[in-house]
């Protein structure tokens, strides 16, 4: 095939050179934008292995503080932060409790590090019900169970609050309750805090990605799944622009999109509809155990691959991701 401007043009000139392939870069990564999930549960001197997610923990308070120290010296972005609670009941109390798990990991975090990392709250009940759901759940009168959005939101709104006042930096609501971002803004604005930034799930999908978290933050829902709240991963691409624009329009600062390499789609969609809005993907616990699995087996180079994957998360418009590989991106980079 002939084309009339060979040998003018040869693209093959930006990348001969190391130096030059560097200099016409676009995409670069920097570990000041991710973010590090962490799993916090009570006890002391706890660090218990999370068996599908190699080299992750369930981690005491102690642990937490220590992780976090790391997180700071290796120039993360931030942490957030994911609760266990030693009882669960109908409705989650623990996530609502001054004294529960995630406050009083929040208070010890903050008077270890203070401003030198950013401590993230995920809000939402899964963790925290005995029944695994996002939410106040009742029974329908024709059988089957429905989580109610409009008293979950009222709940979601007394977890934010305790975060805030433990000295949360951000507070992402993760449950895909219509309405949420409302009901958080407007309830934090008039308790004081309207300078706290919501990173929400905008786009979360109910993603079958999702399984080793579930192990990780013991949250497997006991009855049913959560594809009444959840995105269909085959909806219209167009109903995560109607969820970012609906987030936008009640208060969202940062919005998410999760999982991330199975819908960077949805990433560059959201990115070419919302230019300015800091776009979020979360790198799931799926899309990290498969990889790690291949690359104990020797089948792919670990590093090699993340690097790669990390570039098309951001390449597709995420200017933030949340990864269980943070702290080796932090160290490759």
């Amino acid at each position: 095939m002939h084309y009339s401007s060979f040998p003018a043009t040869r693209l093959r000139r930006l990348r001969y050179e190391p130096l030059v392939r560097r200099l016409v870069r676009e995409t670069v990564l920097s570990p000041d934008r991710f973010i590090l999930p962490l799993f916090v549960r009570s006890g002391v001197g706890i660090r218990q292995a999370i068996p599908s997610m190699p080299n992750h923990f369930q981690l005491s308070i102690d642990e937490l503080v220590l992780e976090a120290e790391q997180a700071v010296s290796l120039g993360l972005g931030g942490i957030i932060l994911f609760g266990i609670p030693e009882t669960k009941d109908s409705i989650g109390s623990d996530a609502m409790s001054e004294v529960g798990i995630i406050a009083r990991a929040v208070r010890a975090v903050k008077q270890t590090v203070g401003n030198k990392l950013l401590v993230i709250t995920d809000l939402c009940f899964c963790e925290y019900t005995d029944h695994g759901h996002c939410g106040v759940v009742y029974e329908k009168p024709n059988g089957g169970f429905e989580v109610d959005n409009d008293a979950t939101l009222e709940n979601l709104f007394r977890q934010a609050l305790v975060h805030a006042r433990s000295g949360a930096d951000i507070l992402a609501p993760s449950g895909m309750m219509d309405g949420m971002v409302r009901a958080l803004r407007s309830g934090l604005d008039r308790e004081g805090f309207s300078q706290i930034p919501i990173m929400s799930y905008a786009a979360k999908y109910a993603s079958a990605f999702y399984g080793p978290f579930r192990e990780a933050a013991e949250s497997s829902p006991q009855m049913g799944d959560r594809r009444s709240y959840q995105m269909d991963s085959a909806a219209a691409a167009g109903q995560a622009v109607r969820e970012v624009q609906l987030d936008l329009d009640e208060g969202a600062d940062i919005v998410i999109v999760k999982p991330a390499l199975a819908y960077l789609d949805i990433v560059r969609l959201v990115r070419d509809r919302f230019e300015g809005v800091p776009i979020a993907a979360y790198n799931v616990s799926g899309e990290y155990c498969m990889v790690q699995a291949a690359a104990e087996k020797g089948w792919i180079d670990e590093k090699a691959i993340v690097l790669e994957s990390m570039t098309a998360i951001t390449r597709a418009g995420a200017s933030i991701i949340i990864t269980y590989w943070a702290k080796k991106l932090a160290q490759w980079l």
